[in-house]
């Protein structure tokens, strides 16, 4: 069965819903046409636990008689054992496709946190190349699974009791939103909270993904973290305009320590009440930043 998914981005909201087109669509491939670009794609590591980051160095070739008139974005969906649709990471290459060469290649590396999606196995990942006003995606070289969707790269993803495990403790609300799209769910935190870690006894990164888009205060607020015994790990600045920011924390195994469980505490240094804003919103809880994304990956993993 051939892959038909939109020829742009397909929201997380649509995936499930997609299914239900590709009975109609086997077989309904594109014409064939010279690749523009050979795709390749390498994952570091090929095998994962649900949640965990990986480095995603992408490469194209671009042939030696294309020219990219439009600007193409770079469709990238992950499928399951049964070629059902998961999830995407949709993008812009950092070099637009205009400015792509004869001969060229272009590579660059992003990294993608797998989603805590119900599903472990093998996942296959295809990509293709798309834009606003193209009724075709771009034909490339590759194994074409249908309407130029190609398929690069496998990515293994293990149950999350694999990796290291975080548990939202104590100042921290139920999550919200979505895993599967944008920069994922996200528990808000009160102006302090605590984290606890089952310890990994080996020189880590801990990876910490927050944000506040919507906070109310002109100044930046200042994001602090800290291991239970005081030590501190790092200190950082959000603010409503800058986004997202993900911070690669090194935590070394002497700062672990020997207990089997550790706690890590994230304090802000203002937090607010939606419900006393001006005009005020209809949530009375104190809330300090968005986090995203917890997690922590032992050195080797």
């Amino acid at each position: 069965m051939k892959h038909f998914w939109s020829r742009g981005p397909l929201p997380a909201t649509a995936l499930l819903l997609a299914l239900g087109v590709f009975a109609s669509a086997c077989g309904n491939d594109d014409p064939a046409a010279p690749p523009m670009a050979t795709p390749s794609l390498t994952l570091r590591p090929a095998r994962v636990p649900l949640g965990y980051p990986v480095e995603m160095t992408y490469k194209f070739i671009v042939a030696s008689g294309a020219k990219f008139t439009q600007n193409y974005r770079v469709m990238v969906h992950f499928v399951d054992q049964d070629d059902g649709p998961m999830y995407q990471d949709d993008h812009d290459p950092p070099v637009p496709t205009t400015s792509w060469m004869p001969g060229q290649t272009i590579e660059y590396t992003r990294r993608f946190f797998a989603p805590v999606y119900p599903y472990v196995g093998n996942a296959t990942i295809e990509i293709g190349l798309y834009c606003k006003d193209c009724k075709l995606r771009a034909p490339l070289a590759g194994t074409d699974t249908g309407h130029r969707s190609y398929r690069v790269a496998e990515l293994t993803l293990l149950p999350q009791s694999e990796g290291v495990t975080v548990m939202y403790k104590d100042g921290w609300y139920a999550s919200e939103g979505s895993d599967t799209s944008g920069d994922g769910s996200w528990h808000w935190s009160k102006k302090d909270a605590t984290l606890a870690i089952k310890n990994p006894k080996k020189d880590s990164v801990l990876y910490l993904k927050v944000g506040n888009p919507d906070g109310p205060f002109k100044e930046p607020q200042r994001v602090s973290v800290s291991l239970d015994d005081g030590g501190s790990l790092d200190q950082f600045t959000t603010s409503s305009g800058q986004g997202v920011t993900l911070r690669t924390i090194p935590i070394s195994a002497a700062a672990w320590g020997s207990r089997d469980t550790v706690e890590l505490r994230m304090s802000v240094d203002k937090s607010y009440i939606p419900s006393a804003l001006v005009p005020p919103m209809n949530d009375p809880r104190e809330l300090g930043v968005r986090v995203f994304r917890v997690v922590v990956v032992p050195k080797g993993s």
